[in-house]
């Protein structure tokens, strides 16, 4: 017989506000789909609102024939500083219809409410974006914080102007790195550990002395270098152009990125159980205020 009280469903109730109607902004010029983070009041963070019009843009671009590169920027001053776990309209308790198949995840109780959804608007997303047969570059400026990461982890290029920095400061609220977890692929191993077990910003100069980043330009040129990079890419044969990136991928998932990822998350939530469970809540007992605070502190030492 079924556990019941594994098996209950509760009530929570959503009280998101948005500041906007439009958290992604598109267009198309030249071949070029452009998609954009449109929540710059809040530094891009991501809540679900913004992470299912990310799909609806990147679906739009794909089935778009005169679409033959995507760029994914940010608005404002900051690519992305993660998820959303503080804002008005942080929508963890809103149902979505969604993209992959997992049940909702607003009624259910304990770990579950939060593994359900993570696999979906998290680690499943951005699977999914990253698999998407057209080329994809991330324009990033300022910040590209824990959940910024994914974003643009996901891309082929990553072009950062030189006041970008990137950081996964969560293992402060007790967890081990973002859900999609890709730093060891992304890193060198004890540069992985370094950036996260520190959760330092790293610039954009080390970033590309890592490997990580493709190109560091001038504030005040990125938008040119990414549009040239585009321009240039629009010239290659589509067919080419998605063969060459799924080889390039499918070689990454031979290295284990996927197995690393499936380890990972599994972590990543028997951290946010432990975390309740110690009655310190599903972050570690850490809000918005809180690290936004801590990375602000250890970036003036």
């Amino acid at each position: 017989m079924e556990n019941a009280a594994s098996s209950e469903f509760v009530t929570r109730e959503d009280k998101a506000v948005y500041e906007t109607d439009e958290p992604v902004l598109y267009s198309v010029d030249k071949g070029i789909a452009t998609v954009t983070m449109n929540r710059p009041t809040f530094n891009n963070v991501q809540n679900s609102q913004m992470t299912y019009a990310l799909d609806a843009a990147f679906r739009k671009a794909t089935d778009d024939d005169s679409v033959k590169v995507i760029v994914l920027r940010g608005a404002g001053k900051h690519f992305s500083a993660g998820h959303d776990i503080g804002t008005p309209g942080r929508d963890i308790n809103k149902s979505f219809d969604r993209a992959h198949l997992w049940w909702d995840h607003t009624n259910k109780p304990g770990g579950e409410q939060l593994f359900a959804r993570e696999q979906e608007v998290y680690l499943g997303m951005c699977r999914r974006w990253r698999d998407i047969p057209k080329p994809l570059i991330a324009m990033v400026q300022g910040a590209c914080v824990a959940g910024g990461l994914m974003l643009a982890w996901v891309c082929d290029l990553i072009v950062a102007s030189d006041d970008a920095f990137f950081q996964d400061p969560v293992v402060r609220m007790g967890i081990p790195g973002v859900e999609y977890f890709a730093h060891a692929h992304e890193l060198h191993p004890r540069i992985a550990k370094e950036f996260l077990l520190l959760g330092d910003r790293m610039t954009a100069d080390r970033a590309y002395q890592m490997g990580m980043v493709n190109r560091v330009v001038p504030r005040a040129q990125l938008q040119e270098q990414v549009d040239a990079i585009a321009l240039r890419l629009t010239a290659q044969p589509r067919l080419g152009l998605a063969l060459t990136k799924m080889v390039v991928n499918k070689a990454e998932e031979l290295q284990g990125l996927r197995s690393t990822m499936d380890m990972a998350f599994g972590y990543h939530h028997f951290a946010h159980a432990h975390s309740q469970a110690m009655g310190m809540g599903q972050l570690g007992g850490q809000d918005a205020r809180t690290m936004a605070s801590a990375n602000k502190k250890e970036a003036a030492q």
